[in-house]
């Protein structure tokens, strides 16, 4: 084919039209010196006569009247006279006057830009084709006269350098071959068929010609620009965001198939430049406040991986994305943190959301460690722009996993909940708030007997102390060893009640707990019966007999027991907090008992009761009923016992009351724990003055900053270093306000 001569006319002319080494192969050979013919001007004149005939017909495509064997010998004979230089100017003449003539061909105008291009080939093709057969005949002339004149060019170069002056180089001739390649590479981008093979040709032939880059690649490259910066303006407007992604790489796969196909090697880098510019560089801000959106809250893997690849190739693009990508979990993130009416799901919202966003740096963005860091700051950032509650939620989370009867997950689904709830909770500042409410809720499991799995309590502890160092988890494992020593203390307690000579029917399992592990509760002192108040006594004999120099308080809020109770559907067993145990004990003596009259019995503080009597006479098992009917408990309804109680369990669990949080512990746990960032703020201020003895103002807020684990603002400190300055812990310098003195 025309195009593979094009391409392998150098591997032609060195291979194929090599002389043969041995005499064997040619007959016509000259063996030695003796048998050559005598150098006469008549031979010299006949033998160029033959071989001028012989290139007149290879250039006329007619046939050759002598033997190429015969010819090449003739060749070899003249240069071996001598006359090597007069042979070559003669050859190099009979090329010249053939290619000026071809001029003319390309003159006519009647030609269309396809048929023009297609005799530009035909006739380059021919060219190539008669210069290697040119060459093969003269080759003796080419490997040696040529060879040893460093400045003369070879037969092949020569034929290059003639068909470049005297056709491609001339101004019409060169304007409308690439005129009309351009044309022909411009219909195939519009989805048009052309033939590849022509351009291919023609292009190798600008290529070898040595005139692609000055007459074709700044013209082409420049049609590129305008061709994809109106295309880019025009579908930015038409089509949406993944359309348009797809459209961009279909296009630069397109233009790199160009590459491969039919243009020179050397243009793809600025081709594949000037097609992202136009496409993607240009578009940037515009593609990604389109639809970067639209796309992670799609979760639209595919083309987010392609939006990725995409901007990855232009200069800035990735820069352009991570600040998009940082801005986008900031402000879906603070939707989620900051709208109360999601509180409930506020927890599981940002666990998915995390998910959902490592699914993406993962899948889409290859796992660049720039977006998984711009990841974590945007979700530190967000997270704690609602101060405390947060972490509020995330205890509460972690408390609802953790609890008894979560049937949701297995214990290896449950470790991998921890773990994602460790990773949301790094990003949170007043860790402090998170450890108050954890606290409070672990105690209500160990207390209430609530806990679903030591392990996991365990592996949480572990969690914990892993992230935040010994001393933030101290007192929460001081109170898992107090249930340890405490169910030592019972088995011992248990042998001492069957040592006694009145032995009870109740009983008791106490939990002796270390006041400073934990959450502090409101004593309240309540009327138990008879019967209970003397195990107390027992209890309290037998433990200060041991331990002597303690003193016991008993906590009445988290007690609970079992009650044995009768119905007309027959015997069931109710586990209840020790406030329902008092309130249904009442009615072994009476059938019916007023608010009043249960408050004067048993002592409960008037809230309490009213949550304690509404769970046992409006909650789902109603074991008391309550008249007048209602959800409510008002100070002038009356109870009574509900005998006709039905329930399909034995034993009924009506405790799940000792769970909930209610309103008064939730204020009060924020405020302990804004009373406990009190003292730390002025215990780090009298540390620092201490070993500082003077300091300015601004050190010491600087000092504090660094010191101080929790969030706090400027004027709050101010208000600390006022009050240690009431109390004599510092002064003011007299001279200097803003100085202050340890004062020792």
């Amino acid at each position: 084919m025309a195009e593979d001569i094009q391409h392998n006319q150098k591997s032609n002319f060195n291979g194929l039209t090599k002389p043969a080494k041995s005499g064997a192969s040619r007959k016509l050979v000259i063996k030695n010196f003796k048998d050559r013919p005598k150098l006469t001007d008549s031979y010299t004149e006949d033998t160029w006569m033959k071989l001028r005939d012989a290139v007149s017909a290879i250039q006329n495509s007619t046939s050759i009247k002598y033997n190429l064997e015969e010819l090449y010998q003739a060749v070899e004979n003249l240069c071996s006279y001598k006359v090597s230089p007069l042979l070559y100017k003669q050859l190099r003449q009979v090329c010249e006057d053939h290619v000026q003539a071809q001029i003319l061909q390309f003159r006519e105008e009647s030609l269309d830009n396809l048929s023009f291009l297609k005799r530009m080939n035909r006739c380059w093709q021919d060219h190539c084709r008669q210069t290697i057969m040119i060459r093969s005949i003269f080759l003796f002339l080419d490997r040696t006269y040529v060879l040893q004149n460093s400045l003369l060019p070879s037969i092949w170069d020569t034929g290059l350098e003639l068909f470049r002056t005297h056709i491609i180089s001339d101004g019409a001739v060169q304007s409308r071959t690439v005129e009309a390649l351009l044309e022909l590479i411009e219909r195939e981008r519009s989805g048009e068929t052309v033939e590849r093979s022509l351009l291919r040709s023609l292009l190798g032939m600008l290529s070898d010609l040595q005139v692609y880059k000055d007459s074709f690649e700044q013209r082409f490259l420049s049609e590129t620009h305008r061709l994809y910066a109106a295309e880019g303006q025009r579908l930015m407007q038409e089509r949406d965001v993944p359309e348009y992604l797809h459209h961009v790489a279909r296009r630069l796969e397109e233009e790199n198939d160009r590459v491969i196909s039919y243009l020179d090697q050397s243009t793809q880098k600025p081709l594949i430049t000037t097609v992202e510019k136009q496409l993607l560089g240009e578009h940037m801000t515009s593609i990604l406040q389109k639809g970067l959106q639209m796309l992670l809250d799609e979760n639209r893997v595919c083309e987010l991986t392609l939006l990725y690849e995409l901007f990855s190739k232009v200069k800035g693009g990735l820069t352009v994305l991570l600040q998009a990508w940082r801005e986008y979990i900031k402000s879906f993130g603070g939707e989620i943190v900051s709208s109360p009416e999601r509180d409930k799901e506020m927890v599981q919202e940002l666990l998915d959301f995390k998910d959902k966003m490592d699914h993406v740096t993962q899948r889409c963005f290859q796992r660049n460690d720039s977006f998984i860091n711009a990841m974590k700051e945007a979700f530190e950032s967000f997270i704690n722009k609602r101060p405390n509650k947060p972490a509020e939620l995330i205890a509460k989370y972690v408390d609802s996993k953790l609890r008894a009867g979560n049937k949701e997950a297995t214990e290896e689904e449950l470790e991998r909940i921890l773990d994602k709830i460790m990773i949301i909770f790094r990003f949170i500042h007043g860790k402090d708030v998170f450890e108050a409410f954890y606290k409070k809720d672990l105690a209500k499991r160990l207390l209430v007997g609530k806990s679903a799995s030591v392990d996991a309590e365990k592996s949480m502890l572990s969690k914990l102390k892993h992230e935040c160092g010994a001393a933030f988890t101290s007192k929460l494992e001081g109170m898992f060893k107090d249930m340890e020593l405490s169910k030592d203390i019972m088995i011992q307690f248990k042998q001492y009640m069957q040592n006694q000579s009145d032995p009870s029917n109740i009983e008791l399992t106490v939990n002796i707990l270390t006041m400073g592990y934990w959450p502090s509760y409101t004593p309240m002192d309540v009327h138990l019966p008879a019967e209970m108040v003397k195990l107390q006594e027992v209890f309290k004999l037998f433990y200060l007999g041991k331990h002597s120099g303690r003193k016991l308080q008993w906590q009445a809020t988290l007690g609970h027991a079992v009650l044995k109770t009768e119905f007309k559907e027959g015997k069931k067993e109710l586990q209840v907090s020790l406030f329902q145990t008092l309130v249904l004990l009442m009615f072994n003596e009476t059938d019916e008992c007023s608010v009043e009259d249960i408050r004067s019995a048993t002592g409960i503080e008037d809230g309490e009761l009213k949550r304690t009597l509404q769970s046992l006479a409006c909650g789902k098992a109603r074991v008391l009923n309550k008249s007048p009917r209602g959800k409510d408990v008002e100070d002038g309804d009356r109870f009574h016992f509900n005998s006709d109680f039905r329930h399909k369990l034995f034993r009924i669990k009506i405790n799940q009351i000792q769970m909930k949080e209610t309103v008064e512990e939730q204020v009060s746990t924020t405020e302990r724990v804004f009373q406990d960032r009190q003292y730390q703020i002025d215990a780090a201020v009298v540390r620092i003055m201490k070993m500082r003895k003077t300091l300015s103002h601004n050190l010491l807020v600087s000092e504090l900053y660094n010191q101080l684990k929790f969030p706090v603002k400027p004027a709050d400190l101010k208000k600390r270093i006022e009050s240690l300055i009431d109390r004599d812990y510092m002064e003011r310098d007299k001279e200097n306000p803003n100085q202050y003195h340890y004062v020792a």
